[in-house]
């Protein structure tokens, strides 16, 4: 630990679960219980040999179980009990949970509450996460998907407006809860507020799965949490942003409006009776590193990523996103760049960062989303911009064809009079421009309600059509455009003449489509 932090006089510098595993980890104790390692004691010969042996045998020391002394996730009484409230005191919710299976399993507790009846209606943001879809498979739910709204800026998806949140409550108001994803993979997201008041004027729940956003409202710099908007439950995936392990989150509870005891119980079905102890207590320590040592954690981080940032800004070859913040928020942490001579695309730029020792988060058609947190350096930083200006200074013909190292060179310039460099446009907005042919239209649509079952679809009832001859039928399966990856069509939602206009034009500028049969969208599967 940067032995510069100060600890915090004023809150609360314990982690009673890490405290407790600790204790049994160097206690003499013999394990008559399973885990069947028996404290790591199997691999002591077995491992011996092999590179990372210590470290491996000194984490299955604390792989415990539930004995005396470490508690029940199930039914806490003890310190993981008082885990949890020390995390809830920290986020700022009523009632805060340990997830040992990521937000996933957040995501389809909040559901499965909300949703408690087959058949109800619950209204969700068009573009969430596929836990999201698989909560409403399992609660047997109608969903009424909204389109989210596209920051002009960058032509992304950030949420629904909060005009067609209130219009979809109007036209529904049976509606169970309103479900949205904030902040997106890249950062984006809005202040919540405003739409969490019209949910609770309307006496429903707002449930934001906000996996990309532990952080916020732990230092001036992140965006307010979606707890501080108002938010009733909230998951966040503690992993992604904070200190935690993977595959463990927390889900976050105010209010009155989610019946808790049915999410408890709904928890208990979903998760392992059997909870990885490790990845409890990791979620416990990053709790604590907040709680005893405040915003100053964020700082080398902070300082790493506004060194790369103003170094950035010195070359001209690479940019890096800014969305309208006069509509949007945009967390720090998040770097998003591009090439701003639009010659390497998303996708091309991560593989060259990857080759040179930097592995971003993720890409896609234009951007690079670069992650930055508490843990990064300014060594990172400093790696990172000499391997874009070593991608700046590679010739255009060897990074479209690829790295040449493992090629023959006698075929190099067969490669390269294979690859016409002259159709590369360095208008950078060009085709950003080109996009939005696909993502303005519609964006105010409401669906209607659309059913989603555990039952599988029975191929006997589906046939596969011209796309020509789809228009007023019931599509059978996702067609998302990608860029920017949201779904016009869900299996079950009519295909309508607006969005019939646009599956039209989407084929004829041959956009990138996922989730069809037929990513050309010559043919289009359908029910009978």
């Amino acid at each position: 630990m940067n032995n510069k932090w100060i600890p915090s006089t004023t809150k609360q510098c314990k982690a009673p679960l890490y405290d407790a595993l600790s204790r049994y980890a160097s206690s003499t104790q013999k394990s008559f219980h399973v885990p069947g390692h028996k404290n790591g004691m199997i691999y002591t010969d077995v491992l011996k040999q092999m590179t990372g042996a210590d470290l491996f045998h000194s984490v299955l020391q604390w792989d415990v179980t539930e004995i005396s002394g470490t508690d029940d996730l199930h039914h806490p009484e003890g310190v993981i009990q008082e885990a949890q409230q020390l995390a809830a005191q920290c986020f700022g919710a009523e009632e805060s949970h340990f997830l040992i299976g990521g937000s996933t399993v957040g995501n389809l507790a909040l559901i499965l509450t909300v949703c408690s009846h087959p058949g109800d209606i619950i209204i969700v943001q068009r573009n969430v996460h596929k836990s999201v879809l698989n909560g409403l498979m399992m609660a047997g739910a109608k969903a009424v998907f909204l389109t989210p709204e596209i920051d002009q800026t960058s032509g992304l998806a950030v949420i629904p407006s909060i005009e067609n949140i209130e219009a979809a409550l109007t036209q529904y108001p049976t509606a169970r809860a309103v479900f949205l994803s904030s902040p997106n993979y890249y950062g984006m997201g809005k202040d919540l507020s405003d739409i969490a008041s019209t949910c609770h004027r309307y006496e429903i729940p707002l449930l934001v799965d906000e996996a990309h956003g532990a952080h916020y409202g732990h230092h001036q710099r992140f965006p307010n949490s979606a707890l501080t908007a108002g938010a009733d439950g909230v998951v966040q995936s503690t992993h992604k942003m904070l200190s935690s392990m993977t595959m463990s989150a927390m889900l976050h509870v105010q209010g009155d409006l989610l019946t808790r005891s049915l999410l408890k119980q709904r928890l208990t079905m979903i998760q392992s009776s059997s909870p990885s102890y490790p990845l409890m207590a990791s979620l416990d320590l990053s709790r604590y590193i907040l709680d005893c040592y405040g915003e100053q954690v964020f700082a080398t981080g902070l300082q790493a990523r506004d060194t790369f940032i103003d170094e950035l800004a010195r070359h001209q070859r690479f940019g890096y996103l800014s969305c309208s913040k006069e509509y949007y928020t945009q967390d720090p942490f998040k770097v998003v760049i591009y090439d701003q001579d639009g010659y390497l695309s998303g996708e091309v730029l991560q593989e060259r960062l990857e080759y040179y020792g930097c592995v971003p988060e993720m890409s896609d058609d234009r951007y690079v989303v670069l992650v930055f947190s508490m843990g990064s350096t300014l060594d990172d930083s400093y790696c990172l911009l000499e391997a874009l200006a070593k991608i700046a200074q590679e010739p255009l013909q060897s990074i479209v064809i690829g790295d040449t190292n493992d090629i023959d060179q006698d075929t190099i310039p067969i490669l390269l009079e294979l690859t016409d460099c002259s159709e590369v446009t360095n208008d950078s907005h060009a085709e950003q421009r080109e996009q939005k042919v696909y993502i303005d239209s519609n964006l105010s649509t409401i669906s209607e309600p659309i059913l989603f079952t555990m039952t599988p679809i029975d191929e006997d009832k589906i046939e596969v059509i011209a796309l020509e001859q789809a228009e007023g039928r019931i599509c059978a399966e996702m067609v998302i455009p990608y860029p920017p990856g949201i779904p016009i069509l869900y299996a079950g939602e009519t295909i309508h003449p607006s969005v019939y206009d646009r599956l039209l034009t989407l084929r004829t500028h041959g956009h990138k489509i996922q989730g069809t049969a037929d990513a050309a969208l010559n043919t289009l599967r359908v029910y009978q």
